[in-house]
């Protein structure tokens, strides 16, 4: 009977698990990159960024999920430090309105008034635009049921399992050294099932049932905040400087929250026993004000926590920078994958941010890239050239290794449910890796055959370096163009710049064409060096066209926008 009980308890647990993650995950799909949108335009200061995370975390029921989100975006260079903390502190308080929600099924059985709710999500569910809230809608009435099934458990548990259970419990005592004890019990247990509302509902069954006193199950509760923290911490582990600096934050304004918490915990908890009118004594019958005890702790807990250290975040700023430092940062490799290999943002459509920024990453390596191919036309001395030349072959070995990385992370995201604007955007950004990785390889083939030209001791006339020069600084202009529209915070409406200068660029081709021949039949230079010349003056015009490409793609990502 122990252990059908014991089943009971994991499948209504499960339940509500399971609707508050449809829940959270129907409304960010709802919501996708407005959701960034809404957190990039209200969080102007602590404040609005403080109600800004409350908002946020009440929406999608979750202030780890709100806290990992964040601190994605410092990861992505979306928000910085104090915008981050703030919305952080916010989503703690904004987190407690499931409590009240668990507290109010307790006492009116909310529960009972979904089932209208579960029609009309079957009919948005199979409708192709409005799917998202159809699953939203599942998740609400999946977590009432849940929550109506835990009541239910409760009432019906055999008395006998209740009265063994207390006298186990009991055995721990009830001084500090018993609160302390269920106060790391619940950071472990939320670590384990990484969910705060499911250990909020054990403790209300529990204590309602009489099996934890009052003390334990707000010992319990608090240790949430544990668990929570220790969960976005570990998420960070192989984020980048700001981000682990924003996440140490988070862990030491929870920490020292239930430290002065835990010091005044008897006279806290009494406290609110009193205005809810609910005697704390273990000989008191339970009753329904019980849930609204603890709904009440959590929430008084986290705003006198937020009042304490909303003034704080400059002293927390400069104490996580003093924690990590960026000394360990020092043997990374110049190129690598930055944002996708953490994958704080496991949600789909925010993890499109982060697929964005490492494409702008692989922008940052083809311009680099460029860069050392316009040196190398102007190397003379032996090892020089040739140390250049292989840097040049490792950036173009990175290249294809980045494009199949990114490409590889955007099909994985893509095997979940998207919106179709999302989707759109996804197979946009395909098309511009591997754009990206055309341009990589044109500036390899011009690499090569200065590498060729090199080799030969063939060098080019004073004119033909001329016009490489300026053909060049076309092509460079072309590039930064591109990568000033990929990595402004804003859609652009037009890129008439870009086409200009491609423009330009296949005029000057066709220009420079022409003159060749004249050149090569008026022997200015052999027809092997006009060869090599023309073979770099067309990658040139090549390498325009790929970035034309990438332009389009970035603006048909967004096509209401452009």
């Amino acid at each position: 009977m122990t252990v059908l009980a014991f089943l009971k308890l994991m499948g209504c647990l499960g339940l509500l698990m399971y609707g508050m993650k449809l829940l959270g995950e129907g409304l960010q799909k709802m919501a996708g990159n407005q959701l960034r949108n809404v957190l990039d335009t209200l969080t102007t200061n602590r404040f609005t960024s403080l109600l800004t995370g409350a908002l946020i975390a009440l929406i999608i029921q979750s202030s780890t999920a709100t806290s990992v989100m964040t601190i994605g975006f410092v990861h992505a260079g979306l928000f910085t430090f104090v915008q981050a903390l703030s919305v952080i502190m916010g989503a703690s308080v904004g987190n407690t309105f499931i409590a009240w929600l668990m507290a109010a099924e307790f006492n009116f059985s909310l529960s009972n008034y979904v089932y209208p709710l579960l029609a009309v999500a079957i009919c948005l569910i199979y409708s192709r635009n409005h799917r998202s809230a159809g699953e939203s809608l599942f998740g609400i009435c999946f977590l009432f049921l849940g929550l109506g099934w835990l009541y239910i458990f409760a009432a019906d548990t055999d008395p006998a399992i209740n009265e063994r259970l207390a006298r186990f419990f009991a055995a721990a005592g009830n001084g500090y050294g018993s609160h302390l004890l269920f106060l790391l019990a619940g950071g472990l247990l939320t670590m384990l099932v990484r969910s705060s509302a499911a250990l909020m509902a054990t403790s209300m069954i529990l204590c309602s049932t009489g099996v934890l006193s009052i003390y334990s199950g707000v010992a319990l509760v608090m240790g949430e905040n544990i668990g929570r923290a220790l969960l976005t911490w570990q998420a960070a582990a192989s984020a980048g400087l700001p981000a682990r600096r924003t996440a140490l934050a988070q862990l030491i304004f929870n920490l020292s929250g239930v430290a002065w918490a835990f010091w005044v915990f008897p006279l806290f908890v009494d406290e609110i026993c009193n205005r809810v009118d609910y005697d704390p004594q273990p000989s008191s019958p339970a009753h329904n004000n019980l849930a609204y005890v603890l709904a009440a702790f959590h929430t008084c807990f986290s705003i006198c926590n937020v009042l304490v250290f909303i003034g704080l975040i400059k002293p927390l700023k400069r104490l996580s920078h003093r924690l990590i430092t960026p000394s360990e940062e020092g043997n990374e490799e110049e190129y690598e994958l930055k944002y996708i290999s953490c994958g704080l943002l496991t949600t789909p459509e925010l993890s499109v941010l982060e697929a964005r920024k490492e494409i702008n990453n692989y922008v940052a390596l083809t311009c680099r890239m460029f860069t050392q191919v316009q040196i190398l036309c102007t190397v003379s001395n032996d090892n020089e050239f040739n140390k250049l030349f292989t840097r040049i072959e490792k950036y173009e070995s990175v290249s294809d290794d980045m494009e199949v990385e990114i490409a590889n992370y955007l099909n994985e995201v893509s095997d979940d449910r998207l919106s179709s604007d999302t989707k759109n955007q996804i197979r946009c950004m395909l098309r511009e890796i591997s754009e990206i990785e055309s341009i990589g390889d044109s500036c390899y083939n011009i690499a090569r055959t200065l590498e060729r030209k090199f080799r030969n001791k063939e060098p080019f006339t004073g004119r033909q370096m001329e016009h490489l020069h300026q053909m060049f600084q076309l092509t460079d202009q072309a590039l930064e163009e591109m990568k000033r529209l990929l990595s402004g915070k804003h859609i652009p409406k037009e890129a008439g710049t870009s086409f200009y200068i491609e423009q330009e660029i296949n005029n000057f081709r066709k220009q420079l064409r022409s003159l060749n021949i004249i050149d090569i039949n008026n022997h200015e230079y052999t027809y092997h060096v006009g060869a090599m010349y023309m073979d770099i003056i067309n990658e040139c015009e090549k390498l325009g066209d790929y970035i034309i490409n990438v332009v389009e793609a970035r603006l048909d990502a967004h096509p209401h926008s452009a």
